[in-house]
């Protein structure tokens, strides 16, 4: 994956859970499916889900600066 793609896939990932997360969207959405006793489980999974985001945004965040100091350098 190239650093651009990266770098999106790691802040939409990141919007996405943070949303998920602050806001009750996914509580709504479960509730307008049907499935509302998965709401309890939920943060078992949106906030590795986020960590992980978030550390993905760093690394391609990092990755994207060794590159420019890099051909800078020469």
């Amino acid at each position: 994956m190239n650093n651009k793609n990266l770098l999106k896939t790691g802040i939409i990932g990141t919007v996405f859970m943070a949303l998920c997360c602050f806001t009750p969207f996914l509580v709504v959405l479960f509730g307008f499916v049907g499935l509302s006793a998965v709401v309890g489980y939920l943060d078992y999974v949106l906030l590795p889900a986020l960590g992980v985001f978030i550390a993905l945004t760093i690394y391609a965040v990092i990755r994207r600066q060794m590159r420019l100091k890099r051909n800078a350098n020469g």
